[in-house]
């Protein structure tokens, strides 16, 4: 790192939350040295209670995002929160700008709101915010709350990040508890439906209890957590299954809350918290931080090979002469990416061969 980062990264492990910003916006914006900064802040993460919140638009998750934030602020705790919003496809910012409806947070300089751009990631979470929890985790920020946009089986991208998923169901939500099998279902750490001084919420409740008890039988919730593995976005059923006896044992809570009101905020810190030691006393914890860095490395290596690829494509004159050379049916797409993927190949196998140790040198 060059001075100002090496200053940098010293004023945001002093606790100075105007360096947390300006290391938050290095990364989001993949400004140079950043990837360095990041690689400085591993060493000082690993304490924070890392919380997703998600749900279908109009559930209130960034009113209830607002009182837990001040319910853990009144347990003296400190807050981060990581507000994911849908990306302009103009500017590629945030669009929603949450932190407008976390009234508590503003003055409190112990909760750090902070709106992203979901970049048009599949699952709505960017790499770029898996580092800006590690940035509030090196800072020392207790509680990290992940608010992510909409609801729907591309969200379980927030599994990759988060230690505990909760997933807000509206009440009267008929065909939505439905759709939630396609996928929320298997991500869900616990259920809350919020708003639930309005009609429909016990139906909605026993709706959720239903789908539940016969996720624990075909295996899709409950005992089988597999929403708690990195592999389930892979498609892996054999990693899912093994994922799923490394959990054995929790099922969803289904918890009730009114956060207009802050009714039913504490007995839903109370089961985030009984799912937080669930995974400590499991030891499914440490394996889940495991897969996280399994799929970091995956995606730090994705991006890299990508971009390697792009500059070996403009090299060789772009991809729109290379499409043209495939119209004239002078080539075909699998030969030209054998033809860019054969360097990548030839550098690994020269890696193993070093590896191995077998005495030869090879450039």
């Amino acid at each position: 790192m060059d001075a100002d980062d090496e200053s940098l990264l010293e004023a945001l492990l002093a606790g100075e939350h105007r360096a947390l910003a300006r290391v938050i916006s290095k990364i989001e914006n993949r400004s140079p040295g950043y990837r360095e900064l990041v690689s400085e802040l591993y060493a000082h993460t690993g304490d924070a209670d890392v919380i997703g919140i998600t749900g279908s638009p109009g559930a209130g998750k960034s009113t209830l995002v607002d009182k837990l934030a001040e319910e853990y602020r009144d347990r003296g705790e400190t807050v981060g929160i990581i507000a994911i919003d849908p990306s302009s496809p103009f500017s590629g910012g945030a669009v929603l700008g949450d932190r407008i409806r976390m009234a508590s947070a503003v003055g409190d300089m112990d909760v750090f709101v902070r709106s992203m751009s979901a970049r048009g990631t599949l699952g709505g979470l960017s790499t770029a915010t898996a580092d800006a929890v590690k940035a509030m985790d090196a800072f020392g920020k207790d509680k990290i709350i992940i608010e992510t946009v909409g609801a729907g089986q591309n969200e379980i991208d927030i599994v990759r990040t988060a230690d505990t998923v909760a997933v807000l169901v509206p009440p009267g939500s008929g065909d939505d508890i439905q759709t939630l099998k396609a996928g929320i279902l298997e991500i869900a750490d616990v259920f809350v439906v919020n708003k639930a001084d309005r009609d429909g919420a016990d139906r909605t409740v026993q709706e959720l209890r239903e789908m539940v008890h016969l996720g624990e039988e075909s295996g899709l919730a409950g005992g089988s957590g597999g929403h708690h593995g990195a592999d389930v976005m892979s498609g892996s059923d054999a990693a899912v299954e093994a994922t799923a006896d490394e959990d054995e044992g929790w099922t969803p809570p289904i918890v009730e809350t009114v956060a207009t009101k802050g009714t039913g905020v504490e007995t839903f810190i109370d089961e985030l918290t009984n799912h937080r030691t669930h995974l400590v006393d499991s030891g499914t914890h440490a394996e889940k931080v495991r897969q996280r860095h399994a799929e970091e490395i995956r995606t730090l290596l994705r991006e890299d090979v990508h971009s390697l690829l792009e500059d070996e494509l403009a090299d060789s004159g772009g991809i729109d002469g290379l499409a043209e050379a495939v119209r004239l049916g002078e080539t075909d797409p699998y030969s030209i990416a054998s033809d860019m993927l054969a360097p990548v190949e030839t550098c690994i196998e020269n890696l193993e061969t070093e590896t191995r140790g077998d005495g030869s040198s090879q450039e």
